[in-house]
C-alpha cells in the first residue's frame, strides 16, 4: 500500500513526538528513581537519628523514661511507617508500638508491603529492624529499635508524587502528539500542495500541453528549485516542439523545391514538350546533386553529433591554418568587394585539423553571405595557457535577437524569405557546433541587427 506525502509526514511527526516523550519519560523516571531512592534512604537515616535524639532527651531531663512523651514520639513515627520499640538497660520494654496498637501496625506493614511489591516487584524487600543505643553521660541506659520496610520504602505521599509526575509526563506526551499531528498536517500541506501542482503540470506536459506553468512561490529552497526546473523543462519542450515543427516544414521545403523542379523537367521531357537533350539532362542532374548534397550534410551532421565521433588529432598552428583558408576563399571575398583581415600570432593546438577547418570555413561562408558589398570581416586569434579563442566578426546584416537562441538548430535560418543566395540549407552552424562540442570547446554568437555578427570559438589547447 502506498501512502501520500501528507500522511507520511504526519505519521513521522507523531512518531518523533512519541519517541521523544518516551525517551524523556524513561530517562526522567530512571533519574527520578535513582535520586528519590537516595533521598529516601538518607531521609530514613535522618528520621532514625531524630527519633533516637528525641527519646534520649526525654530520658536526660530527670534520668527517667518519660513514657507519655515517648509514646507521642512513637505514634508520630508509626504514622510515617516506622515501628518504634524502646527498652531500658535491663531489657525491659519502656514503650512498644506493636503493643500500643498491634492492629494498626499489622495493617501498616501490609499496606506498605503491598504498595512496594506492586510497584517494584523486583525489589524483594521486607521489614528490617535497626537498634540504636540511648546514652546518658557516656553510659548506655537503653536501646531504641526502629523497624520499617527496607532497604527503603515510599509512603502514600511519595507514591502520590511519583504518580502525579507520571501523569504530567503522560499529559505532556498527549499534548506533544496532538501538537505534532497539527504541525505535521500543516507542514505536509505546505509541502504537498506545491508538489501536487508540479505533478499536475508534469502530467500536462507529458500529454503535450507545454504551455502549462507552475504558478506561486514557496519559501522552501528545494520546492522552488523543483518548480523552476519543471517550468524550464516546459519552456525547453515548448521551444523544441516549435523547432520540431519548423524542422519538418524546413526539410519538406528544402526537398520539395529540387524535387518539384526535377519532376517538372522529367514530365516535360516525357510528354515531348522538351527534348531530352544534354542541357535538360544536365539541369536534372544539377537538382539531383543538390538533393544529394543536402542528404550528405544530414549524414555528416548525424556523424558529428554521434557519441563515437572519431577525431584525428594532431598538433598544428591554428592561425596558419586560418590564413590558408582565407587565402583559398579570397577570390569570393574580392568578387563581392568584402575585405577580410586576420589578426593574431601563431597558436599551437592539438585537435582534428580537417574538422576545425570546416568550422572556420562555415563561419567565413556565413560572413560572406550576410555581409553586403563594401563590408569587412575580421578574424582574431588569441590564446591563454589552456585555451585558444577564434573570433570571426563582420559588419553585415546581423541576426534578430529572437533568433539568436536557435541559430545552431538544424535548418534554422533567420532569413525567413529563404533566399537561396544567402539561406543555404541551414545545417552549417549546426555542424560547426557539433564539431566544437566534440573537441570539448564552446561556440557562441553575438549580433545586432544591421550592425553585424560576432562568432567566438573557444577550443582547449590539449584535449584530455
Amino acid at each position: 500500500m502506498k501512502y501520500g506525502l501528507r500522511t507520511k509526514l504526519s505519521i513521522s511527526y507523531i512518531f518523533v513526538a512519541l519517541v521523544c516523550v518516551a525517551l524523556i519519560t524513561l530517562f526522567s523516571n530512571a533519574l527520578l528513581e535513582k535520586q528519590f531512592k537516595e533521598y529516601t534512604i538518607k531521609n530514613q537515616d535522618s528520621k532514625d537519628k531524630a527519633i533516637v535524639s528525641q527519646i534520649t532527651q526525654q530520658y536526660m531531663i530527670n534520668e527517667k523514661w518519660q513514657s507519655n512523651v515517648i509514646e507521642s514520639i512513637g505514634v508520630n513515627a508509626l504514622e510515617s511507617g516506622m515501628i518504634v520499640k524502646v527498652t531500658d538497660k535491663s531489657g525491659s520494654i519502656v514503650w512498644d508500638a506493636m503493643k500500643y496498637n498491634n492492629g494498626y501496625c499489622e495493617q501498616m506493614i501490609s499496606h506498605i508491603s503491598r504498595n512496594m511489591a506492586d510497584r517494584y516487584p523486583e525489589l524483594k524487600g521486607g521489614y528490617v529492624s535497626v537498634e540504636f543505643p540511648v546514652k546518658n553521660a557516656f553510659e548506655e541506659v537503653g536501646k531504641v529499635q526502629i523497624s520499617y520496610y527496607g532497604p527503603y520504602f515510599y509512603n502514600d505521599n511519595d507514591l502520590a508524587f511519583i504518580n502525579t509526575l507520571n501523569k504530567l509526563l503522560l499529559g505532556a506526551g498527549i499534548l506533544s502528539m496532538a501538537f505534532a499531528l497539527i504541525t505535521g498536517i500543516i507542514m505536509a500541506k505546505r509541502l504537498s500542495l506545491p508538489i501536487s501542482r508540479v505533478i499536475r503540470t508534469a502530467g500536462m506536459i507529458s500529454k503535450g500541453y507545454y504551455s502549462d506553468r507552475i504558478a506561486g512561490t514557496s519559501n522552501t529552497k528545494e520546492i522552488m528549485q523543483l518548480t523552476s526546473t519543471i517550468n524550464d523543462l516546459a519552456d525547453t519542450l515548448q521551444n523544441q516542439e516549435v523547432l520540431r515543427k519548423r524542422l519538418t516544414a524546413d526539410v519538406a521545403h528544402e526537398l520539395r523545391t529540387p524535387l518539384a523542379a526535377l519532376q517538372g523537367h522529367l514530365e516535360a521531357m516525357i510528354d515531348g514538350i522538351w527534348k531530352a537533350d544534354l542541357e535538360r539532362l544536365k539541369s536534372c542532374h544539377d537538382e539531383v546533386i543538390r538533393i544529394n548534397r543536402m542528404v550528405g550534410d544530414l549524414e555528416r551532421l548525424a556523424r558529428f553529433e554521434g557519441e563515437n565521433l572519431n577525431l584525428d588529432k594532431s598538433e598544428f598552428d591554428i592561425t596558419d591554418r586560418i590564413r590558408s583558408i582565407i587565402k583559398s576563399s579570397e577570390i569570393e571575398f574580392i568578387t563581392k568587394d568584402i575585405t577580410v583581415d586576420l589578426y593574431g600570432e601563431a597558436q599551437k593546438i592539438n585537435a582534428d585539423s580537417d574538422k576545425i577547418s570546416q568550422v572556420i570555413v562555415n563561419l567565413l561562408s556565413n560572413a560572406l553571405k550576410y555581409t553586403p558589398a563594401g563590408g569587412k570581416t575580421e578574424v582574431n586569434v588569441s590564446g591563454s595557457e589552456h585555451n585558444v579563442d577564434i573570433v570571426i566578426s563582420d559588419n553585415g546584416m546581423g541576426i534578430p535577437s529572437e533568433d539568436l537562441p536557435y541559430i545552431f538548430e538544424r535548418f534554422y535560418r533567420a532569413d525567413k524569405s529563404r533566399n537561396r543566395s544567402t539561406g543555404g540549407a541551414g545545417i552549417g552552424l549546426t555542424i560547426s557546433k557539433a564539431i566544437v562540442d566534440a573537441h570539448k570547446g564552446n561556440i557562441s554568437v553575438k549580433s545586432e541587427l544591421n550592425k553585424g555578427t560576432v562568432f567566438t570559438v573557444s577550443l582547449p589547447r590539449h584535449m584530455g
